[in-house]
């Protein structure tokens, strides 16, 4: 019996996947309308009905893709590759890049004064949330400029970057790395209420947030991680999540922080002095887009202001082999320092146009 490999090569697995992520949003869209009206219910029955078979056969495809081998790469000098597919409870619907309108929590009504970016991949996360009151702090080119009043009022920043899992229609995200300190568990409750438009609510209901998709991310989806192993133990340090033109690009800290309700409590709490503070707010969360900004890989959002309209650095520290078409690190690894490709959809050809030397300029 011949393998699905010899029946359909990888890029057009890939491609597939792609088209059936693509065409089932389409589909499921009611011609572009966008809701619901009487005229359109058996036509949104059948396409719900559609819908459901394709998310089927996505899954069968990236299953049997993953178990017909090959995801693992040597680990120098190209990055290993971890199998996303097999591993991805994550349905189709919600991948690609998204924005927060509101949050509502408990009694109180909807707010929508922070600007709130999501890239979800197969395996990989990146949230972005920038108050839209935090100052740009245009004079500085690093925490070091700040003042200590200008740099408490970064405090209301957050990001968090790490893995989804989905159990029916609950999701857990695991904060991996986090600008702010941890508090228990990330889980909540999604609604699909259209193609474009998804709730979240917590397992309590004591907190509702409405999110709307920018982009599918037609189909095309990388995950790098970057992690440091000490004493047997792994410490995510750099993940980069890209859903199609959309990016989240998350740098830890070199220490975690201690536990705290917040950074106003941790501060509190520690008689922080100023060279402490700067230790905890250097944690990088950035937002943006590859090559729909003013630059390739521009950042438009990030916990560290002056960054916002610059190009993502990290970007540069990758390359596509022109023979192999596989991802490396452009420079030597350091000891103890792993990088691996957590999810990769994309063709080598989408790989060079990404990471070709040419976007650098």
């Amino acid at each position: 019996m011949p393998s699905f490999r010899e029946i359909f090569p990888e890029e057009d697995v890939t491609a597939i996947q792609a088209h059936v992520v693509a065409e089932s949003r389409k589909l499921a869209d009611c011609k572009g309308c966008g809701e619901i009206k009487p005229m359109h219910i058996s036509e949104h029955r059948f396409n719900n009905r559609l819908n459901h078979c394709l998310s089927i056969l996505f899954t069968i495809i990236t299953s049997v893709l993953a178990v017909a081998g090959g995801d693992q790469m040597p680990a120098t000098p190209q990055l290993n590759r971890a199998s996303s597919a097999s591993k991805s409870t994550v349905p189709f619907w919600f991948l690609g890049a998204w924005m927060r309108d509101w949050i509502k929590i408990k009694n109180d009504p909807p707010q929508g004064s922070t600007a709130v970016r999501d890239v979800q991949t197969p395996i990989l996360y990146g949230d972005v949330r920038i108050p839209a009151a935090r100052p740009m702090f245009r004079h500085a080119k690093s925490l070091e400029d700040l003042t200590n009043q200008e740099l408490e009022s970064l405090f209301q920043q957050d990001g968090f970057s790490g893995s989804t899992s989905f159990r029916g229609n609950t999701a857990s995200w695991t904060h991996d790395i986090s600008y702010g300190p941890v508090n228990g568990v990330d889980v909540g409750r999604l609604e699909r209420i259209s193609p474009s438009a998804v709730y979240e609510s917590a397992l309590d209901n004591s907190y509702q947030e409405s999110w709307w998709s920018l982009s599918s991310g037609d189909g095309k989806y990388l995950g790098i991680k970057v992690a440091t192993f000490s004493a047997g133990k792994e410490r995510a340090d750099r993940i980069l999540t890209v859903a199609g033109d959309h990016f989240v690009f998350a740098r830890n800290r070199p220490k975690d922080l201690p536990p705290a309700k917040s950074f106003a409590d941790l501060v509190t709490k520690n008689h922080t002095n100023r060279a402490t503070l700067i230790e905890y707010l250097d944690c990088e969360f950035s937002y943006g887009l590859v090559r729909g900004g003013k630059t390739p890989w521009e950042i438009q959002l990030s916990t560290l202001p002056w960054k916002e309209g610059t190009r993502l650095e990290f970007a540069d520290q990758i390359e596509v082999n022109e023979s192999t078409g596989k991802l490396s690190p452009r420079a030597e690894v350091r000891p103890g320092e792993n990088w691996t490709v957590m999810v990769n959809t994309m063709k080598p050809h989408d790989l060079k146009a990404v990471f070709s030397p040419e976007i650098r300029q």
